[in-house]
């Protein structure tokens, strides 16, 4: 009965406990199995007889915040076809000196984000251990959703800095993670993916980067091509932050440390700013023209983007676009440029507001993490890898 209860806590089938050792930092248990008949591989016969005996440690799960090993007398035995063969065991794959279970923990684990040292360490196996489980795993392109969303990140793996990642905004799921984003190994890419499967994507989301626009024009013909809200509403930024950053130049040190410090208040929306702060941007603002100017411009940007009335928001943005092309402010004359440029794809993102590349960038975040965490990742089938088991739901 004792016995019985000890081989319920361990959940191990069909052995017997001999011995138990404590130790600061591990637990042995010595285990042995009852003989029974077993078939040869080799010929098939059944036979009874045993040959030998030796003890192998095994590595198992943790017990108690201690390392555990299991110490199994492994039984031989000996076939009329004159060939020797060890016992099977449930819980121990051949050639293995790890437990089943060890190994489904250890694959288990490797959802969570945390590094290849971290994981090696907890589970008392070696740093290529785990990395051979992470081996095992595999993960194949998914089928492309009506909506793709594409963006790159910085992964600095062995096939280049930059990755790329396609992903389903409305799903919130990654799709694939490719080894670079030159526009020939994205063309070859797409190439391969079959036609009907491209022709059924109606809306492709990406940044302001022209091979994926163009990319976009080939492969998905009938796609609306989305630019982030983020990127084209960072043109603003940039804008005003060239024309403070212009005006600084010319005023006195002090006043230029208060406006660099102060930037806050002219960056963020004046309707958002408590009274004692719009004071202050007030007093900011009456020092120059240009910067007033700027700093309309850039709230009116900013209405524009909140305003829920699509036909409004095309006529005042190509609006907007006239008064920065005529403000006499070279920074928003520029931004006006890149918009006139961008037109469609930008009144795509307003027509469409809830279609973005958010959850992307959200995905992007997380690999950031784990590329912390795990102090990067060289191998690009590992990364690739360990992206999908912490991003997948």
């Amino acid at each position: 009965m004792h016995n019985h209860c000890i081989n319920q806590l361990l959940n191990l089938e069909g052995v017997i406990v001999k011995k138990i050792i404590h130790a600061d930092s591990f637990v042995k248990i010595y285990l042995e199995t009852k003989p029974s008949q077993q078939i040869c591989p080799h010929c098939g016969a059944s036979t009874k007889k045993i040959h030998d005996y030796r003890s192998q440690t095994i590595k198992d799960l943790p017990l108690q915040l201690k390392h555990c090993y299991l110490v199994l007398r492994k039984r031989r035995y000996t076939c009329s076809c004159g060939k020797h063969f060890y016992e099977k065991y449930s819980f121990l794959p051949r050639y293995f000196q790890r437990t089943s279970r060890l190994t489904a923990f250890l694959a288990d684990s490797l959802h969570k984000n945390q590094s290849i040292k971290e994981l090696s360490l907890s589970a008392n196996v070696s740093p290529s251990t785990v990395h051979r489980v992470l081996d095992t795993v595999s993960y194949s392109r998914r089928r492309f959703p009506e909506v793709l969303s594409i963006d790159e990140f910085k992964g600095n793996a062995d096939t280049g800095k930059y990755q790329c990642i396609l992903t389903d905004p409305i799903k919130h799921r990654i799709l694939d993670i490719l080894p670079n984003r030159t526009q020939g190994h994205l063309a070859v890419y797409f190439s391969s993916v079959p036609k009907t499967e491209r022709y059924r994507v109606k809306y492709f989301v990406c940044d302001m980067w022209t091979p994926y626009t163009e990319l976009a024009k080939i492969y998905f013909p009938h796609a609306k091509i989305i630019i982030d809200k983020y990127h084209f509403i960072r043109q603003v930024t940039w804008a005003i932050e060239g024309v403070r950053k212009r005006l600084q130049r010319s005023m006195p040190s002090s006043l230029r440390k208060y406006y660099k410090k102060s930037k806050r208040l002219i960056l963020t929306r004046y309707q958002k700013l408590n009274e004692e702060n719009k004071k202050a941007c007030d007093l900011m603002l009456l020092y120059n023209d240009d910067l007033r100017k700027a700093h309309f411009l850039k709230e009116k940007f900013y209405d524009i983007c909140q305003d829920h009335k699509y036909s409004r928001q095309r006529k005042d943005f190509f609006d907007w676009i006239k008064a920065a092309e005529t403000s006499g402010l070279v920074e928003f004359e520029k931004c006006a440029r890149t918009y006139r440029n961008w037109a469609k794809e930008i009144l795509h993102a307003f027509k469409y507001p809830h279609i973005t590349n958010g959850p992307t960038e959200g995905f992007n975040n997380k690999i950031k993490v784990l590329k912390r965490i795990s102090y990067g990742i060289r191998k690009f089938e590992r990364l690739r890898t360990r992206i999908f088991l912490v991003t997948d739901n």
